[in-house]
C-alpha cells in the first residue's frame, strides 16, 4: 500500500553547502507543490534534530550519505516516520536516490505515494558492575574490538540464557540483516536478506576456536561479557562513535520492537543491488 505525502522533514548533512542549497531547492520545490516542508541542518553535537517542527512527518528526506542517513536514522527513530536517502556523491546501500534525479523521484512520491520497507535495528546497553553506564540504538552493527594493539581479547557470548562459547579473538559483531553488508561481510560473516528480522553474529579473527559466524532467531537478546582484555577494548556503534569497555561489561542487544522505517520510491531488488556493489558477481 502506498504511503501519501503532506508533511515532510528535510535533514541535510552538517557543514556542507552542497547539502543546504539542495535542501533549500528541494523545500521550494515540495512547497510549490501544496506540501508542507521543513529544513534543518543534522548535527551531531546535538541531542536531535527537526525537534521544532513537532512530531508528526509522512516522510523525512536525508541529504548527505549512508553515513548520514544512519546517524539521521538513529536521532530520529522516535518519530517513527519513513526515511528516503539522497545521496550527493556515490548512491549506496541506504540513500538510494542521487542528487540528480530528484525532481521526477519526488514527482512520483507526491503524485502516487511510496512503498515502506521495515528494517529491524537493535536496542543495546553496557552494564558495569549491575549498573547500565551505556545504552543506545544501532541500525547496522555493534562491534566489540581491541585497541591497536596486537592483543587478543577473551570474551564470552551468550544467547538469551544459553551459554555459546567463550573464546579469544580481534572482536565480535553483532549486525542486522541491514548491517549485513558493512563489516559483517568483510570479517566472513553472511548476506541476509534485509526484511529478516534475525540477528548475525561473526567472531573477527578466532584464534583457535571452531566458531562460525551465526544467524540466530532475534526473540532473545545477545549477550557479550568482556572476560579478559590486554590494553585498551572498545564498542563500536554504526562505526560512528566508541565507548570503552573494561573486564567483566556485559554487552547486551536486542530488537527494538519498532522497525525503521525506508521509504522506497521506485522498486530496487536486492540482488540487483548486490550486483551493482560488486558483492555478487556474474561471469
Amino acid at each position: 500500500m502506498a504511503e501519501k505525502v503532506r508533511r515532510v522533514l528535510i535533514v541535510t548533512k552538517a557543514d556542507d553547502p552542497g547539502a543546504e542549497a539542495l535542501g533549500s531547492e528541494m523545500s521550494s520545490f515540495l512547497l510549490n507543490l501544496g506540501l508542507e516542508a521543513y529544513l534543518c541542518e543534522h548535527r551531531t553535537d546535538v541531542p536531535s534534530s527537526g525537534r521544532g517542527y513537532g512530531e508528526r512527518f509522512d516522510l523525512i528526506l536525508v541529504l548527505g550519505g549512508d553515513g548520514t542517513l544512519l546517524s539521521v536514522a538513529r536521532k530520529l527513530h522516535y518519530l517513527g516516520a519513513p526515511l528516503l536517502g539522497i545521496d550527493l556523491g556515490r548512491v549506496g546501500f541506504l540513500a538510494e536516490m542521487s542528487s540528480a534525479d530528484w525532481r521526477p523521484v519526488l514527482e512520483d512520491v507526491v503524485a502516487g505515494g511510496f512503498r515502506v520497507a521495515r528494517r529491524m535495528v537493535l536496542d543495546f546497553l553496557v552494564r558495569r558492575s549491575g549498573a547500565v553506564v551505556h545504552s543506545g540504538l544501532v541500525v547496522n552493527d555493534l562491534v566489540i574490538s581491541r585497541s591497536t594493539l596486537a592483543r587478543l581479547i577473551r570474551l564470552g557470548l551468550y544467547y538469551g540464557d544459553s551459554f555459546v562459547s567463550s573464546f579469544r579473538a580481534d572482536g565480535l559483531i553483532v549486525s542486522t540483516p541491514t548491517g549485513s553488508t558493512a563489516y559483517t561481510v568483510s570479517a566472513g560473516g553472511p548476506l541476509i536478506y534485509p526484511g529478516l528480522e534475525v540477528f548475525c553474529v561473526t567472531p573477527v579473527c578466532p584464534f583457535l576456536c571452531s566458531l562460525k559466524p551465526m544467524v540466530l532467531p532475534s526473540d532473545r537478546p545477545i549477550r557479550v561479557v568482556v572476560e579478559e582484555i590486554r590494553g585498551e577494548v572498545s564498542l563500536s556503534e554504526d562505526g560512528q562513535s566508541m565507548y570503552g569497555l573494561m573486564p567483566g561489561d556485559l554487552v547486551v542487544a536486542e530488537r527494538n520492537p519498532r522497525p525503521l522505517l525506508l521509504a522506497e520510491a521506485r522498486e530496487v531488488d536486492f540482488f540487483d543491488k548486490l550486483k551493482d556493489k560488486g558483492f555478487l558477481r556474474e561471469k
